[in-house]
């Protein structure tokens, strides 16, 4: 008799387990453990990216300070710096497969930390340690309270996990909160678009605001591509399923448009501008993406979410003073016109100017090595001269005058 009802038994006993489990999801140490691994390999991620292209921008500067004939891609330098970016990049993608969407993304304030960090061992110049400080001290504290809001997003972020399987997703796509809410983004991405291209206005929030948009849905098909390759890898394939595909071409094509707004954005404005808008506006959005796409905060207990939304603006407001500190760079023309010099005629050819054109195969804004071009053709350094009226010393000229034999 006890072996007859010991089956019945279980079977009533199973369905209370699975309640309790919905009811209380931090009950569960392993998905803990998830959210351990995957904030780990986002910071993991994004502290290698932000190292890389450091290295790949001292590779630069490196070969147009000096003499060196190469190209930048025949250092290894720049080759190692983009193979710690393939790796950052990695753990990043790796990282959505593991932890909610609402928490991975914030992470990636990391990177900013990361940057000001190394910005500051490897300067160049030498500084008092009074003015040093007195320089830094709002990158000092940026990065202490963006410390302090990972801490907060990580403790507190949110704990709902579900197998990114083909059916999971399907139902994600087709339920009617992701609908209305992709709904209301594409409606609010043409009027942007519509006053960005045909009104002209090119203010950094509507262009960062595009970009948010798309990063939105980049994030979320990246979510879904990653835990489908995760669930595959585990033992259960979904590679072969079309909705694989759909997410994988969804977030290619958002990733490349994401891209071309960005470089419209930083030919516009201060890139210091572009860090701190742009990662408050993409992190609001995602956060909003993952919770509506899938329902990062359902069950959360409002004590979590409200020291989650703490640790997020936390994180928001010291990248704000990281960026805020950042030296902008002075606009600067490289060459003089022939009609700017003192005492020398118009010199023009049908409307076009007598100045040397260079063919440079490649250069990062102003950093372009002139070291092999004639002495003739390089561009000479004016001093900034303040004019004296009334006063009888002549100053020296602010050009300089090269003496050639050759008649030309």
């Amino acid at each position: 008799m006890e072996g007859g009802n010991s089956p019945s038994l279980q079977l009533q006993q199973l369905p209370l387990a699975t309640a309790a489990v919905s009811v209380q999801p931090h009950t569960d140490p392993f998905s803990y453990k998830e959210n351990l691994i995957g904030a780990l390999l986002a910071i993991f991620g994004h502290l290698v990216s932000s190292i890389a292209l450091n290295l790949q921008k001292y590779s630069h500067i490196r070969l147009a300070g000096s003499k060196d004939p190469r190209a930048y891609f025949k250092t290894k330098t720049w080759w190692s710096g983009l193979f710690l970016l393939v790796l950052g990049e990695l753990g990043v993608f790796s990282s959505y497969a593991f932890a909610p969407l609402s928490l991975i993304v914030p992470l990636s304030a990391v990177s900013v930390v990361a940057s000001a960090i190394i910005g500051i061992i490897f300067i160049k110049e030498k500084w008092k340690p009074k003015e040093f400080l007195r320089r830094y001290v709002l990158s000092f504290v940026g990065c202490g309270l963006a410390i302090v809001g990972t801490y907060l997003l990580v403790t507190f972020g949110p704990n709902s996990h579900e197998k990114m399987t083909a059916e999971n997703i399907t139902r994600h796509l087709v339920s009617w909160p992701f609908l209305l809410y992709v709904l209301v983004e594409i409606i609010v991405f043409c009027l942007l678009l519509y006053f960005y291209k045909e009104r002209n206005a090119n203010y950094i929030v509507i262009i960062l605001l595009l970009v948010a948009l798309l990063g939105s849905m980049t994030v979320v098909t990246v979510k879904a591509v990653a835990g489908m390759i995760l669930v595959s890898i585990q033992g259960a394939l979904q590679l072969d399923s079309p909705i694989f595909y759909i997410m994988l071409v969804c977030m290619i094509a958002t990733a490349i448009y994401q891209a071309t707004f960005l470089t419209q954005a930083s030919q516009l404005y201060d890139s210091a501008q572009i860090s701190s808008i742009g990662y408050i506006l993409s992190t609001t959005a995602a956060i909003s993406a993952g919770a509506t796409f899938y329902l990062d905060f359902t069950g959360e207990d409002v004590l979590h979410i409200c020291m989650f939304a703490l640790g997020c603006l936390t994180a928001f407001l010291g990248v704000f003073l990281i960026t805020r500190n950042r030296k902008k760079p002075v606009p600067f023309e490289p060459y003089i016109s022939m009609d700017a010099m003192p005492g020398m005629q118009n010199m023009h050819d049908k409307g076009i100017a007598v100045q040397p054109e260079l063919k440079a195969s490649f250069s990062y804004g102003a950093l372009e090595n002139n070291d092999s071009m004639p002495e003739i053709y390089t561009p000479a350094t004016l001093p900034i001269v303040q004019e004296q009226h009334g006063s009888k010393a002549a100053s020296a000229p602010p050009y300089r005058v090269l003496e050639h034999s050759k008649k030309e």
